[in-house]
């Protein structure tokens, strides 16, 4: 074997541990079991976007979910033929994880504000993964209400008495 394939297999293990290390930190992942996520961290994938580019655009139904490695992205929202920025995620957001579970075309648009790196699992594959774990599906689906109900707190906690008409915007968690 020559040191490049040996540098190959050094780095794809390296990257395997990251990608594991990442889902293992992320709510959606973090208490399926070990044997799971070392499915999915094998089948995550690393995509660079450049300054500008889109990671999906409005209507999309990609069936992919995010975390951002490093960069930055922007999330649009098209009303009245305009572009209204929303809001910017930083290294360490994740999104994406009702595409995982279903079609979901996108309501928003997002773009990489410089370059960006995120790891992206598909919800093929996910679902792939997943049909080896069927017993997984209700912690997956407790983690998505927690994840709702934790925006929804949050929200409330931050600002939203000052906006009458966001406060008839909420409730959610209870549907």
């Amino acid at each position: 074997m020559n040191s490049n394939s040996e540098n190959n297999k050094k780095i794809a293990s390296c990257e395997f541990q990251d990608n594991l290390n990442i889902l293992r930190q992320i709510d959606f992942f973090s208490t399926l079991p070990l044997e799971l996520n070392k499915i999915l961290a094998y089948l995550c994938t690393r995509d660079t976007y450049k300054e500008e580019e889109y990671l999906f655009h409005e209507n999309d139904d990609d069936g992919q979910a995010y975390y951002i490695i490093s960069g930055k992205a922007r999330l649009f929202y098209n009303q009245a033929g305009k572009q209204r920025m929303i809001r910017d995620y930083e290294a360490g957001a994740f999104f994406g994880r009702l595409a995982l579970l279903g079609n979901m075309p996108r309501i928003f648009s997002m773009k990489a504000i410089n370059e960006l790196t995120c790891l992206t699992l598909t919800r093929e594959k996910f679902t792939k993964a997943l049909s080896q774990f069927p017993d997984q599906m209700p912690k997956i689906i407790k983690a998505v209400a927690e994840s709702i109900q934790g925006w929804e707190k949050r929200f409330l906690l931050h600002g939203s008495e000052n906006c009458e008409a966001c406060m008839h915007n909420i409730g959610v968690s209870l549907v």
